[in-house]
């Protein structure tokens, strides 16, 4: 805020939105201090931030002098003072400049009153006009990055010059302090812009309005608990967000309950309690043992003095067991790191700019990095230098507190492609020791954070920390005006900043001995020994290639943002070589860390299940000739987003026990929980898991329940590494050139290699594969009218294509409702049948393969020829998948025998053939031989990864990449050094929305959505390219308007699940299909529904059913909710799923709910809830209409990188572009 004028009007600034934004509570106390209504809250100097800006006013200036020299330039004064009539003169001058056409503005000035009570002031670096005479935002910031909120200020600017008329570039830039730029477009920040300005305007204005202070606890506005003045407000009122680890989600359920005051919390009854006769307390929203385990913290905290150190319980003494025997060597080591740090136009962000550690003897050693490639030094130096050590001290170990040393240790050496043996040894042989946990298991401290500095003062007596810098966040702050120093060329004064930071870190390695040694000294009091030798930890049984050295050497550089495609084909090669050894790497040192970790850290991992409640469904049991016994359990709880746990019949994830545990594990280090490989046998429709699990030998049954249900370890790699090598030995030896391969030519991302040169035009393409659909019409395919043949000419033009193909690959993206699966089906069909093609159609799953597999028997190839081993159990469905085959019951292959594909090809060589499988068949050649294929069809390959498809494609000459990669991406476990885990089409379409020309085919025809559903998906996803195809606008729903409705609700404190959402659900559903039915009315007659025509189906004016509605949750515990509230209206039929399962069905009408209250409330991020993929899979099952049942509050949030604005302006977008659709809540309903 730059202050009040008269009558109240408040001026304010760019940098308000980011300061309301972070906590609007502190925001408006600031205000109320401007207003004359509180005390000011006292600012505390901050000599950085007037270097900082000091040293951004001579960037700024060089920029000037830069444009100076080039002429042209107009440079409009600041105001003598901040008065009306000074800054009237200079606004225009500011209009008269860009009136005249000058090429460059500095300091445009803006003043703009149209908000009534609230003015905007702005000064714009530069402004500069560009050929076509619209103007380009410029500013300058030191940084060597973009950060939000300079987005925000480019964007207010840009909103100035439209509001006076002045027409602005589709683009933004910042002129950086390295002498990069950074330019955005201004689609990817004005609507967030728009949006935090729409809210600082609303906030001040009920301010203004109102006469008293604004008060703790007004649930108008948002707090963060975190910042000076929230601090304040907590220890004042003693509010329960003093309760260590209760999140500010907790505290509005607490709220709901009663509960506001750590000292509240504390005095509340557990049901333990209760059923003596006290009344006990239960929160809704918050899972028993969470309470407990929050009613604990708080009494402990409770019992704490002030200046004294904090209380301590020993809960669990025997978890100090596993501390290592002291050593000489023994080292303490700890990691400063910026998040926010990229280069160039790198996707990747953060940097560890400070290894630090003491020995016992209290040296401190530093190792620093300032730009990536220093990263990677660094580390080599580190391991270097413990190598050494090691040599020296066979027994020490590395001792850090919280598992961000481990995990940035092995990302870094994966990102660099360094040390990867080196640190995967320290883990194994448990050299790495990390001191959270164990404090965690061990004890419970009357302390308000568990953060190594909340806990000193049990340890650090007169030695506690005082200095400039104090904790992780200021490191951070003072490490960027350092760097900013030194580019400005003041090494001395960067210097000293940097020194303080290494005083910072050398305090917190310290710290971290003294702990480790009053943990001993507990430890020592209790009588516990310690010492054990923990046995290593294993980690699968795959080998680094020996190949990876000499494609590393044509690679170069990592990281390079201007890496050659070339050299950038060579880096991917590398990467692919250990794709599997890193997923399987990622997946144990996961597990492990699960082992030991605190569960809050690990609870929202995907396919983890935290269970709140298990019950015996078959106590322990052995039948026939087993010698095992086994038990048959029933999990409840709450299912991580994103998971996807299905039955199978072999082993799959983990049974997890909290320790001790009610069996023995001598892999695992004394305190860990102990896990058990479990058969799920169902995923029932209230989400609960029933499991079987069996006793390890010498082991008696138990009747202790788990705790959680983690996820289970990769699928072997079969044959697909050897498939690998195989193919990178290929490009080795082909060097200097490269191999003419299918795989090459999409990591090179070369266009499709064809004898021609071009690829077949659609329409000139009809007739070069006669016969192609003859006799079979469009109506064989759901979604398609009947007589007409779909796509005919496309068909043709792809079979030309892959006819014409010389050993390379062609690509084509299949949006929702296109007829990929149809045209797929079709293009195999006329390859086999008319020139005898041997072709593979490999998947990410059975289910995709065995669908298209059964499409293909359909379009007319004779069964006989297309075959697979069938997977035990399974059945060809459309459920993985966005297929548009029939909706009718799928035709039939030919199943063969286990390992019988090489037969098969055999018996059919002369013919041709299809064969289906995973990547598991192709990449084996006892099942495939090599190169034995002309045509591998990789189905869903938005969804397959480069790695997968490299394996694959060794039994075949030529790829066909069938998909859309703007569906759900694949999980991977791993991180690589290059992005080899991403899918094959997602790489070579290069980050764009649509298949680039002249790579393949784009199918820009939606059968399946009505214009006005495919126009926002469109925008969404496609960058516009997407169309319907007029058979789409034949259909008709009585009384709905066709298209996307969002349907704002408002609640607080919901994370994965919204009653008041699943009510509304209720409602829309109530309305489409018993809409002349009372509200009260809960039984559902048949027949009441709204007409629904279909001509592509056959219906006319059919009454709308509920198999005609589905409806779509990112999260499990919404569907639950939603289903049991759908029954118990009279609704069981309706279809309810997560996006994952609801890929490929489709329904004249979607229902979306997205649960999660606020962007704070979402697990996992924001982005899981909003990814424009995610979004896309789910509006787009609708035939006529989608619903959006969101919070509005979803919207209020400033992310903090620039991908993520544009993220989060994308769904603002789409939101605002909707219909808003108010619907009430009838009283009757639950």
């Amino acid at each position: 805020m730059s202050g009040t004028r008269p009558a109240q009007t408040v001026v304010t600034s760019a940098s308000d939105l980011a300061a309301a934004s972070k906590c609007e509570f502190a925001f408006l106390r600031k205000l109320d201090a401007k207003l004359g209504r509180a005390a000011a809250v006292p600012e505390k100097a901050d000599a950085m931030l007037e270097r900082t800006a000091r040293l951004g006013d001579e960037h700024e200036a060089r920029v000037l002098e830069r444009y100076r020299m080039a002429g042209g330039v107009v440079e409009i004064a600041r105001p003598e003072r901040m008065s009306r009539a000074s800054i009237e003169i200079v606004v225009a001058d500011t209009v008269r400049a860009f009136a005249a056409g000058a090429d460059t503005v500095f300091q445009a000035t803006f003043f703009d009153e149209t908000a009534p009570g609230v003015a905007f002031i702005g000064f714009a670096d530069f402004i500069v006009r560009r050929p076509d005479g619209s103007y380009l935002v410029q500013d300058t910031k030191l940084a060597r990055s973009a950060r939000v909120t300079a987005l925000l200020q480019l964007a207010a600017y840009a909103e100035q010059l439209d509001r006076i008329g002045v027409r602005t570039a589709e683009t933004v830039q910042l002129l950086l302090g390295d002498g990069t730029v950074s330019e955005h477009r201004l689609a990817d920040i004005r609507p967030v812009y728009r949006k935090r300005r729409e809210r600082l305007l609303r906030i001040i204005g009920e301010r203004v309005a109102e006469t008293a202070p604004i008060l703790w606890g007004d649930a108008r506005y948002t707090v963060c608990g975190r910042c000076d003045t929230c601090d304040a407000e907590v220890q004042a009122r003693r509010d329960v967000l003093l309760v260590a680890g209760l999140r500010v989600s907790q505290r509005a359920r607490l709220a709901e309950a009663g509960i506001f005051t750590i000292d509240q919390l504390a005095a509340s009854v557990d049901p333990v309690a209760g059923a003596a006769g006290l009344p006990a307390v239960v929160v809704d929203g918050i899972g028993e043992s969470t309470l407990a385990g929050l009613r604990t913290q708080a009494r402990l905290q409770v019992r704490a003095v002030a200046d004294e150190p904090p209380p301590v319980e020993l809960c669990n003494p025997a978890a100090l067991a596993v501390l290592p025997a002291p050593d000489a060597g023994d080292i303490f080591f700890d990691f400063e790191g910026d998040p926010l740090y990229t280069e160039g136009a790198a996707e990747s962000w953060g940097l560890d700019y400070l290894f630090g550690l003491v020995e016992v003897d209290g040296t401190f050693r530093a190792f620093w990095a300032h730009t990536w490639a220093e990263e990677r030094q660094a580390l080599r130096d580190f391991l270097d230098y413990l190598g050494a050590r090691r040599a020296r001290y066979p027994n020490l170990h590395v001792y850090h507190y919280a598992p961000y040393e481990r995990t940035h240790l092995l990302s870094i050496a994966a990102r660099h492609g360094v040390g990867e043996d080196e640190v995967d040894a320290l883990l194994q042989q448990n050299v790495l020791v990390d001191l959270f946990p164990l404090v965690k298991k061990a004890m419970r401290v009357g302390s308000r954070s568990y953060s190594i500095k909340k806990l000193e003062p049990l340890y650090m007596g007169a030695d506690l920390r005082v200095g400039e810098v104090t904790n992780a966040a200021d490191s951070i702050t003072e490490y960027a005006a350092a760097r900013d120093l030194d580019l400005l060329g003041q090494v001395d004064e960067g210097e000293r900043m940097l020194r303080s930071i290494a005083d910072y870190n050398r305090y917190d390695c310290v710290s971290t001995l003294r702990l480790r040694d009053w943990l001993l000294a507990r430890a020592a009091e209790r009588g516990i020994p310690v010492g054990a030798v923990a046995p290593e930890k294993t980690v699968g049984e795959l080998e680094p290639s020996p190949l990876r050295g000499e494609l590393l050497a044509v690679a170069g550089e990592a990281l390079d943002p201007h890496r050659s495609a070339d050299r950038t084909a060579a880096a991917f090669a590398a990467a692919a070589l250990d794709y599997h050894r890193r997923e399987q790497k990622s997946f144990w040192w996961g597990h492990y860390a699960r082992l030991a970790q605190p569960i809050e850290a690990w609870e929202d991992t995907r396919d983890v299940l935290r269970v709140e409640r298990a019950r015996v469904e078959r106590d322990w049991y052995r039948e026939g000739r087993q010698r095992t016994d086994r038990r048959e359990l029933r999990l409840w709880g709450r299912l991580a987003p994103g998971s996807s746990i299905k039955p199978g019949d072999q082993a799959g994830p983990f049974l997890l026990y909290e320790y001790p545990g009610p069996f023995l594990d001598p892999r695992l280090e004394p305190g860990s929980r102990t896990a058990r490989t479990v058969t799920v046998l169902e995923v029932a429709d209230d989400d609960s898991i029933l499991v079987r699990e069996t006793v390890p030998k010498d082991t008696e049954p138990w009747s202790q329940k788990p705790s959680a249900l983690a996820p289970a370890a990769p699928p072997a790699a079969g044959q697909q590494k050897p498939a690998i090598e195989e193919w990178a030995q290929n490009i080795v030896d082909a060097r200097p050139g490269w191999p003419e391969e299918p795989m090459v030519d999409i990591l090179r991302r070369v266009p499709p290699r064809t004898r021609s040169g071009l690829l077949a035009p659609v329409a000139a393409a009809a007739g070069v594969a006669a016969g192609v659909a003859s006799g079979v019409t469009a109506g064989a395919t759901a979604g398609v009218t009947p007589g007409v043949t779909a796509g005919r000419e496309r068909i043709d033009a792809v079979t030309a294509s892959l006819l014409d193909l010389d050993s390379s690959y062609l690509a084509v993206q299949g949006p929702p409702g296109t007829g990929k699966s149809y045209l797929g089906a079709h293009v195999i069909t006329t390859l086999v049948r008319r020139h005898g093609w041997k072709i593979g159609v490999v998947a990410q799953s059975h289910a995709v393969v065995e669908t298209l597999l059964a499409a293909i028997v359909k379009a007319g190839l004779d069964p006989a020829l297309v075959g697979k081993v069938p997977r035990a159990g399974s059945v060809p469905s459309s459920a993985d998948s966005d297929s548009d085959s029939d909706a009718d019951a799928p035709a039939r292959f030919t199943e063969l025998a286990k390992d019988g594909q090489l037969m098969f090809a055999l018996d059919h060589a002369a013919t041709g053939f299809v064969v289906g499988g995973t990547a598991w068949d192709f990449s084996n050649p006892a099942r495939v031989p090599r190169q034995s294929l002309d045509l591998l069809v990789v189905d869903e390959a938005g969804q397959f990864s480069l790695a997968s498809t490299i394996a694959a494609s060794v039994g075949a000459r030529n790829l066909l990449l069938l998909g859309d990669p703007q569906q759900l991406p694949q999980v991977s476990q791993g991180t690589h050094p290059e992005p080899i885990d991403q899918s094959a089409l997602g790489w070579v379409s290069a980050g764009h929305d649509v298949l680039p020309a002249g790579l393949g085919y784009f199918l820009a025809e939606s059968r399946r959505m009505h214009p006005a559903v495919t126009e926002p998906v469109s925008r969404l996803s496609y960058e516009g390219e997407l169309r319907s195809h007029p058979d789409a606008a034949t259909r008709l729903l009585e009384g709905v308007a066709p298209g996307l409705h969002v349907v704002p609700v408002t609640h607080v404190g919901n994370s994965v699940q919204s009653p008041e959402e699943a009510a509304v659900v209720v409602s829309l559903v109530r309305s489409l299909l018993v809409s002349s039915v009372p509200e009260s009315s809960v039984l559902v007659s048949p027949g009441l529904g709204r007409r629904w025509t279909d001509p592509t189906e056959g219906r006319r004016e059919d009454p709308l059913t509920e198999a005609d509605v589905i409806v779509v949750t990112p999260y499990n515990a919404q569907l639950n909710t939603v289903r049991e509230a759908l029954a118990a209206a009279g609704f069981p039929r309706v279809r309810v799923g997560t996006v994952d399962k609801f890929q490929g069905q489709e329904a004249a009408i979607a229902i979306v709910t997205l649960a999660a209250s606020s962007a704070e409330d979402v697990p996992r991020g924001l982005s899981f809830l909003i990814m424009k993929n995610r979004l896309n899979v789910a509006i787009s099952r609708a035939k006529w209409a989608a619903y959006l049942v969101h919070s509005p509050a979803l919207t209020e949030f400033l992310p903090v990188t620039p991908a993520a604005v544009a993220e989060l302006s994308a769904f603002i977008t789409l939101v605002e572009s909707a219909d808003a659709v108010p619907v009430p809540i009838p009283p009757s309903m639950p």
